[in-house]
């Protein structure tokens, strides 16, 4: 009877680890599979680099005490931490999703000040993507501002929400 019952605790453990990773992406409020398939394929940049909505760069961060920010991020970074700075070009739509495959705060700032978030999405335990943001800037040139990243490097998206 004893194997019985662990053989059945098992085979229900098993399901729903199974149903967990199904659920993968669905999780998010929005889809992130456009992410997956650019962070695949993410270019190297470096802090300062242009970045154009519809791609995706796995971008080599600086420590936060090297970085002027344009202003100082919404969550102050802790110290020994990385950041970068990337400017975009907001489309006419005025609106981008920003996602991160890691741990890192992101401000966009637009006219010298930031820009408020519209939404978040996010989760501690998918691969590859940590968390996707989106704000409604008005069109136009803006600066994306990344802090508080525990790695050198992280990969980020900027999409135009579907």
């Amino acid at each position: 009877m004893r194997k019985v019952v662990v053989s059945l605790f098992a085979v229900v453990a098993g399901t729903s680890v199974a149903i967990a990773d199904d659920t993968g992406c669905a999780a998010f409020k929005w889809p992130v599979t456009r992410e997956e398939a650019l962070f695949a394929v993410a270019p190297a940049a470096q802090s300062g680099a242009d970045l154009s909505v519809g791609e995706a760069a796995d971008v080599a961060l600086v420590p936060v005490d090297t970085i002027s920010f344009t202003v100082p991020p919404e969550r102050a970074p802790a110290a020994g931490t990385f950041g970068a700075m990337a400017s975009v070009a907001v489309p006419p739509e005025g609106e981008l999703q920003i996602s991160l495959s890691d741990e890192a705060w992101v401000d966009v700032v637009q006219d010298g000040k930031a820009v408020k978030l519209a939404g978040f999405s996010g989760m501690k335990t998918y691969p590859g993507i940590r968390k996707s943001v989106r704000f409604k800037p008005a069109a136009g040139p803006a600066t994306i501002q990344l802090s508080g990243a525990k790695k050198e490097t992280l990969k980020i998206a900027v999409l135009a929400p579907e």
